[in-house]
């Protein structure tokens, strides 16, 4: 009996990421819901530039590769073209919510039928650990040396609850994997947000809290402390808006 296997959404490629870095789990989430809704052949992924940028290799679905921050335009694109499709993109936060944040926005603003992860780690990866728009007040980084300071380069970013104002977004969830629990619900969040899409009911994005244990120079089982201590604290965990619930409740 087989009680634990690789996802068929997923290549024989190994991951390139450091030890420690949780977009591995991430990647075996989404391959999995993509193996039990049977979509495979149905599933278009847009590859983001950052640390995920080599996504195209991990997973076996068609994959395109878009240009630092577009990939909700080209998942715009390739959902209109082909609306009965299942597009999702694949983006770190220095996509998503720095260059991208336009893109973001206006996808929400539209309803674009399509699903986003975003991968949440506070920083710049894949570039050296510089400041990101989602970096903690004091956390320092490669920009901020002496921390994040509120009076010279703002708050941080909270896309849930930004995306959660805009009409379009039908469905919206923070979620994070690290521990055994967080991970299972954050696999039930990206089956949701897989089935809003399905049921054509608007824009869905899933936030998850990761980890970046090379930049944030941590080993693994502290950078996960951290991302409890620090990282929750200022992005609670839970769905920040979901239109299904709503009707239902209406009803």
């Amino acid at each position: 009996m087989v009680v634990f296997d690789k996802p068929k959404a997923l290549t024989d490629v190994p991951f390139h990421y450091c030890p420690g870095c949780t977009h591995g789990i991430v990647h075996r989430l989404v391959a999995e819901v993509i193996d039990e809704m049977g979509i495979e052949g149905e599933t278009v992924g847009i590859a983001s530039v950052g640390c995920s940028v080599f996504s195209y290799n991990y997973f076996s679905c068609d994959m395109i590769q878009a240009p630092h921050g577009r990939a909700p335009a080209v998942a715009t694109g390739v959902k209109r073209s082909h609306p009965d499709n299942f597009v999702f993109t694949y983006q770190g936060d220095g996509d998503l919510a720095a260059i991208g944040t336009a893109e973001t926005v206006h996808v929400g603003a539209r309803g674009e039928n399509i699903t986003v992860i975003f991968i949440n780690n506070c920083i710049y990866g894949m570039t050296g650990g510089q400041m990101a728009p989602t970096t903690l007040l004091g956390q320092v980084t490669t920009t901020s040396p002496y921390g994040r300071k509120k009076e010279i380069q703002g708050n941080p970013i909270k896309v849930c609850e930004m995306v959660s104002t805009l009409d379009g977004t039908a469905y919206a969830e923070r979620v994070a994997v690290d521990c055994v629990k967080n991970v299972r619900a954050a696999k039930k969040a990206i089956r949701k947000a897989f089935e809003v899409q399905k049921n054509k009911q608007g824009f869905s994005l899933v936030e998850v809290l990761s980890t970046c244990p090379t930049n944030w120079g941590l080993a693994p089982d502290k950078a996960l402390e951290w991302l409890r201590e620090n990282m929750m604290t200022h992005y609670p965990l839970g769905v920040y808006k979901d239109i299904t619930k709503e009707a239902n409740e209406n009803e």
